[in-house]
């Protein structure tokens, strides 16, 4: 199924393995299609860490919604496995500063939030808020606020088409505090390996970010010629 969903359009790919579903730590390593179309591993494996309490099938490119097996809810400590878009980059920096990164980027401000109050019509936006922002939530993270965490920052595609109330969000790639603690949710890395990720990314070529437990991972090796 992932061959399915890694199309031919696809032609940069982020690849975060974990050893199982309730691991914290994983790696990750960034491929990219040669002439033939073959993917070519253009980095080494990094560390990264995802939720704290490990992974659980999400809403990406592909629905495993008909898997019996663990699904991603709001709160669980759990980042989303699958096959997902990237979005928009986000950082401190003002946009003068961040020409460097060639996806959209969003200069991250105090009235930036991003909305995880279920029964909100804003669930899972990442937004500013304005005089004019239909208020409608309880709960969000307050962007600036979270630290240098999200000094630099890039949106996971997912639970975003359609929005499902409770199915999770506000889902980045981000820096993480420590090789040893996991997120909230979101995949985390070094400061250096971010940054090497935002250089990277070119969004003329549909990056996708593929994040599975190893057990999981043996159509991902075919696919890559493993």
């Amino acid at each position: 199924m992932i061959s399915e969903v890694v199309t031919k359009k696809n032609s940069q790919m982020l690849v975060a393995l974990t050893p199982d579903w309730d691991s914290a730590q994983g790696t990750m390593q960034q491929y990219e299609r040669d002439e033939h179309g073959n993917w070519i591993a253009v980095s080494k494996r990094f560390p990264v860490v995802v939720g704290k309490n490990g992974l659980a099938w999400g809403r990406g490119l592909y629905r495993f919604d008909a898997i019996p097996a663990l699904q991603k809810k709001e709160g669980d400590g759990r980042s989303p496995a699958g096959v997902f878009a990237l979005g928009e980059a986000f950082g401190f920096a003002p946009k003068e500063d961040a020409e460097w990164i060639r996806l959209l980027y969003a200069h991250i401000t105090e009235k930036w939030e991003c909305v995880d109050d279920a029964q909100s019509r804003h669930y899972n936006q990442l937004m500013e808020r304005s005089a004019e922002t239909d208020v409608d939530w309880n709960s969000s993270e307050k962007m600036l606020a979270v630290g240098e965490e999200y000094r630099w920052g890039i949106v996971v595609k997912h639970n975003m088409s359609p929005v499902e109330n409770g199915c999770g969000s506000c889902i980045f790639l981000h820096i993480w505090q420590n090789e040893e603690t996991g997120t909230t949710g979101c995949t985390a890395m070094e400061r250096a390996n971010i940054e090497t990720l935002l250089r990277w990314l070119d969004p003329a070529k549909n990056p996708v970010l593929v994040q599975l437990p190893e057990s999981k991972a043996g159509v991902l090796d075919k696919m890559l010629g493993k």
